[in-house]
């Protein structure tokens, strides 16, 4: 069943969110203004390497205040593609430098509230270029062996969104299914 939209008007907006009301009606005949967070979207890399491991960030959220392993990942910019937004944060946020990317999966995180778009790719790691160039983005950088994922996301050593279906859809392709 659709929702009928008759109308949207944004309520407030910035550079990184927009909240926007939306007037909307449900299949039974319900109208309603529903919430809409509209974010900028955002490329995701799963940068594995020759030994059957990825290429994983320590980092604190201080929004939910928690501690978690994540992939590289950021906002796509204006004029950018997905797959160079995955490049240029792989670079930034790690120093390393990756190959050929490959479209790993796609996801909409919470589609519910928000349009936010997920790019996932998978890249073979190249080279490493020096420490990263963005400096606030992780305490620590580490080639964590797939084997160790399943463990890590039952302790909840991974909780967002976009590593979780980044790691979980790379172990799928790695298992072959």
């Amino acid at each position: 069943m659709q929702w009928k939209i008759h109308g949207e008007r944004p309520i407030y907006e910035n550079p990184w969110v927009n909240l926007w009301l939306a007037d909307v009606e449900q299949p039974d005949g319900h109208r309603w203004e529903h919430h809409v967070i509209k974010l900028r979207h955002l490329a995701v890399a799963a940068v594995v390497n020759g030994e059957r491991q990825v290429l994983m960030m320590w980092r604190h959220r201080f929004i939910t205040n928690t501690w978690a392993w994540e992939l590289p990942m950021g906002l796509i910019e204006q004029g950018e593609t997905p797959a160079d937004a995955a490049v240029r944060e792989a670079l930034e946020e790690t120093g390393w430098k990756v190959g050929e990317v490959k479209p790993l999966i796609y996801a909409q995180p919470a589609n519910g509230i928000t349009d936010s778009e997920h790019f996932v790719f998978r890249a073979e790691a190249v080279e490493y270029m020096g420490p990263p160039t963005e400096r606030n983005e992780s305490d620590r950088i580490e080639w964590i062996p797939l084997a160790d994922l399943r463990g890590m996301i039952d302790r909840r050593e991974i909780v967002s969104s976009g590593t979780l279906v980044g790691v979980l859809y790379l172990l799928l392709d790695e298992a072959g299914i």
